[in-house]
């Protein structure tokens, strides 16, 4: 039981963090225009992307204890869905972030806000998976 908890603590933070940014801090840094929207990026991205994964991981881990545990399915569905960030942030999410991090982009040109609602596009897809995977969790307890 106390793997479930873990797996399900894990996953709410996750899916909280990552619907915060969708819903609030990146509309807000975007609505300030492009040149402070890159700024912020920089500045909190390597702070978030620590937490996320970590977040991901044990969230992952005690996911799939409890699943093999329990001989649950559903838990073993809800701790892949939460594993899927990490190779969707690497493959699909990365290149766009390396981007917004390389020191020679031009924040007042026209490939920064592409790329700004770009960035917003793909972590809602991430935040998506943490959140159904938070929802399974809990409905599994």
């Amino acid at each position: 039981m106390l793997s479930l908890v873990y797996a399900a603590t894990c996953a709410g933070l996750f899916a909280g963090a990552a619907l915060f940014v969708s819903a609030v801090q990146h509309p807000a840094r975007i609505s300030r225009g492009a040149e402070f929207a890159v700024k912020e990026f920089v500045a909190s991205y390597p702070r978030a992307a620590v937490m996320q994964s970590i977040l991901a991981v044990i969230g992952t881990a005690t996911g799939l204890w409890s699943a093999w545990l329990r001989h649950d399915a559903w838990l073993a569905l809800a701790a892949i869905l939460l594993a899927s960030a990490i190779p969707f942030t690497l493959l699909v999410i990365l290149p766009t972030n390396k981007r917004l991090l390389d020191p020679s982009l031009d924040p007042r040109g026209q490939e920064a806000p592409g790329l700004l609602a770009r960035w917003g596009h793909l972590h809602a897809a991430r935040t998506a998976a943490g959140v159904i995977a938070f929802a399974i969790f809990l409905a599994r307890f």
